[in-house]
């Protein structure tokens, strides 16, 4: 019995897997590819907040800084005696209540970055990616095959694949692609990153993410291994009532139990 919901649930998730077409750099389809339901599934919002304001946060310069009392220039003479004036007291020219005084507790040097937990940063990408494949806006390709660095050439194979703004080009992390990076860099609203350094932040500033077929392969793998168990079972579309019995059982016991005791 158990065998057969096993099944129908595998046959289920296998019936209803997402998928995305693969494109050559001549905008013709060429292929597909499964997407994995643990990672092109629910958008976590709050989660993809906080991973963009750590990045933002570690991308500040924090160069700020006002100057302290001993860089202040100035003579540290006092400036009249302290009783017989009928002035206020006063113990330097550098003094932060006068003009051009320093500035008390004042901004200094420092960063602003600050730790992140590397399952949220895997759990916000999770979420980044779903949300460009439910926008429409995540495309694949076989491969950046070209035979000369040109930037008009890549140009059009980007018309070709009706990318009309800005765009995040992916490539995989180990393959060197010299004529790409040449291609690509004049081209103004582009980005070029390796499958290892994509971060939610890139997916969100982009209006669209072009991925080599090997890239997304290998970030598809790697964020299907940090999924967590909870997250696999609520994935994996396990039948509910298969659960209620054992749950009815237990219940029954501890109520013949607490009857006994009675």
């Amino acid at each position: 019995m158990q065998a057969g919901r096993s099944a129908r649930s595998t046959q289920a998730k296998e019936k209803y897997m997402a998928t995305i077409d693969i494109h050559n750099l001549s905008g013709e389809k060429v292929g597909t590819f499964d997407l994995a339901d643990e990672i092109f599934g629910a958008v976590n919002e709050d989660l993809l907040w906080e991973a963009v304001k750590h990045y933002r946060a570690g991308q500040r310069a924090g160069t700020h800084k006002t100057k302290a009392r001993w860089e202040v220039s100035g003579s540290g003479k006092k400036l009249w005696k302290q009783k017989g004036t009928g002035r206020a007291r006063i113990g330097s020219i550098r003094s932060p209540l006068w003009r051009h005084g320093y500035t008390v507790h004042g901004p200094v040097p420092r960063s602003y970055d600050y730790a992140f937990p590397r399952k949220k940063l895997l759990g916000a990408l999770r979420s980044a990616l779903a949300a460009k494949f439910a926008d429409g806006k995540l495309i694949v390709v076989n491969a950046f095959d070209l035979k000369e660095p040109k930037t008009k050439e890549f140009q059009k194979a980007l018309d070709a694949l009706k990318v009309d703004k800005t765009v995040l080009v992916v490539e995989a992390a180990k393959h060197e692609n010299r004529n790409l990076e040449l291609s690509a860099r004049n081209i103004d609203g582009l980005e070029l990153v390796r499958g290892n350094e994509v971060h939610p932040y890139h997916l969100l500033k982009y209006d669209r993410v072009i991925f080599s077929h090997p890239a997304i392969e290998k970030l598809q793998i790697s964020l299907k291994d940090s999924v967590s168990k909870r997250q696999r079972k609520a994935g994996s579309g396990e039948d509910e009532a298969a659960k209620k019995p054992v749950k009815e059982r237990r219940r029954r016991q501890r109520n013949e139990k607490a009857a006994e005791v009675a």
